[in-house]
């Protein structure tokens, strides 16, 4: 018995699970939808379509991605508990850091399966719509990877928030509101605290660095195009040049080792 021996039985599990399969709808539907819709202005701006495709991807995926692994992590430790299970699988010759391995690297699995189908479909609509001559497929490839990272982050976040609230129905609507917190609220309130500041020190010093603190914001920034519309559009431009490029970095790869830390953590707390 090892880790993965335990990732092949919850990859038989994750088969029946109905969030896997919305997870693949979901991201099948809107990437193809924001794919069609999003090369209009490509003819206009003189912009790869690719890029602009990955741009409007990224927008979905900042909010898609993070609940696709709360939604496929919440249940792993809480779900076992109530059905009885969870003694079960303690008594395996392995750590429970390696039982919680097994489940993550599953999980994982599933969550780059379900990226991977709708940037593949974003990839094959335009080339469908535009022809495969000169796109740039480094952009899909690098949100792919930084998915998968910001994916990480919130399986971890999940497995901690399962192990905590031991019951499915606490930790289910623990995990809508961490979402609400880092995808919604936490944007809003700097938002609110930059009109407040006016300018000031906190818009200068303190912002940029509080913006690459969530790995939401991190992921964004990192796929943002610094030279095109989407820059000025959304307005974080200037924080993520503030910031730089290796702490965006640095913030997203570090937080899949912290959540799975305090994961690690939580479940070794817990008694048969």
């Amino acid at each position: 018995m090892s880790s993965i021996a335990i990732a092949r039985i919850e990859l038989l599990i994750a088969r029946r699970n109905m969030w896997v399969f919305t997870s693949l709808i979901l991201m099948g539907l809107f990437s193809s939808v924001l794919t069609l819709a999003g090369g209009a202005p490509t003819g206009t701006l003189g912009v790869d379509p690719l890029l602009i495709a990955t741009t409007s991807i990224t927008t979905l995926s900042v909010y898609l991605i993070p609940l696709i692994g709360l939604l496929l992590s919440f249940d792993a430790i809480a779900g076992e508990a109530e059905r009885g299970t969870l003694a079960l699988s303690l008594t395996y010759p392995l750590s429970r850091g390696e039982i919680l391995l097994g489940k993550f690297l599953a999980h994982l699995v599933v969550l780059g399966f379900a990226v991977a189908v709708g940037l593949a479909l974003t990839a094959g609509l335009t080339i469908w719509k535009y022809g495969s001559a000169d796109l740039n497929y480094l952009p899909l490839l690098k949100l792919f990877a930084t998915s998968l990272a910001l994916g990480a982050a919130f399986l971890g976040i999940g497995y901690t928030i399962s192990a905590l609230a031991k019951q499915t129905g606490v930790a289910s609507g623990i995990v809508i509101i961490v979402w609400l917190i880092c995808v919604v609220l936490y944007d809003l309130g700097l938002l609110g605290a930059l009109v407040a500041d006016g300018g000031g020190t906190f818009t200068k010093t303190i912002f940029p660095w509080l913006l690459v603190a969530n790995p939401a914001d991190a992921f964004r920034l990192i796929n943002m195009p610094t030279d095109t519309v989407s820059t000025l559009a959304t307005g974080l431009g200037a924080a993520g040049q503030a910031s730089g490029f290796a702490p965006q970095l640095a913030s997203l790869l570090l937080w899949p080792i912290f959540a799975l830390g305090l994961a690690w953590g939580a479940f070794r707390r817990i008694e048969p």
